[in-house]
């Protein structure tokens, strides 16, 4: 074989080495943006979503509310609730037995303290994350003494599971409908101030066992495990940590 054949030959060689290189890089770079597409769709979308309807709220006088907790830190019996604001038992909770709750006399004479634990776990799967992005903006609007308000006003909007209910436009939403001063909440929720607080009650559900949500704890004793506690359970509960019983 001649010199130049031999190039030619070395050429062509190199020729394909470089389009097959091409043709690999094309076909990584066309995975990858698949998956990112895959991943970016609900967000986009998420974020594309009209404000809809807002359902305002009464606000509701809750007994010593300070943050997110009713009723005396001193008091003997401490009841513990974590909830995911997806959650539709969490819902029916907060709308009946939790409202039959405050209006008792547990507060007043000193007896309970009341704590909320954010346990968002409904979209541990999705994408969009609007459990967390629930919490995150409820304890933003802690931040401006209307976590109870900003609690109701979840409630009251939602309408399923990871259906677009709580989008960030809709969060800033209901902290405006709430006269909310909507620079700080808006740097509060942009920054996920609150993410360590968040996972702390999450991680203290863990340690309690809490498989699912509505989850009650009297003085760390669970109050009807795996059940929606009735307002009868919750005074039995509270009865019997009061007679030394837990």
């Amino acid at each position: 074989m001649s010199t130049s054949k031999r190039e030619e030959v070395k050429i062509q060689r190199q020729r394909r080495k470089r389009e097959q290189r091409r043709n690999t890089f094309l076909i990584i770079a066309g995975v990858i943006l698949i998956l990112v597409a895959l991943f970016a769709s609900p967000y986009i979308v998420n974020a594309l979503k009209p404000v809809g309807n807002v359902v305002a709220i009464t606000p509701v006088a809750r007994p010593l509310a300070e943050g997110k907790t009713m009723g005396d830190p001193n008091a003997p019996v401490v009841m513990e609730v974590f909830a995911d604001f997806q959650c539709s038992s969490c819902k029916r909770y907060a709308d009946t037995v939790e409202s039959l709750l405050i209006s008792s006399d547990y507060f007043s004479n000193g007896t309970l303290y009341y704590v909320f634990r954010q346990y968002p776990f409904i979209d541990k799967n999705v994408a969009t994350k609007e459990s967390h992005q629930a919490a995150n903006a409820s304890m933003c609007a802690m931040e401006q003494g209307q976590f109870w308000n900003y609690h109701d006003m979840l409630f009251s909007n939602w309408t399923g599971e990871n259906v677009g209910d709580f989008t960030n436009k809709r969060l800033a939403a209901f902290a405006e409908n709430l006269g909310l001063n909507m620079d700080q909440f808006n740097t509060c929720f942009k920054e996920n101030k609150y993410q360590t607080d968040i996972e702390a009650d999450y991680d203290l559900g863990l340690r309690y066992g809490v498989s699912g949500t509505p989850a009650v704890f009297v003085n760390e004793t669970a109050v009807s495990p795996g059940y929606i506690p009735s307002y009868d359970d919750l005074v039995k509960a509270i009865d019997t940590a009061l007679a030394g019983g837990g």
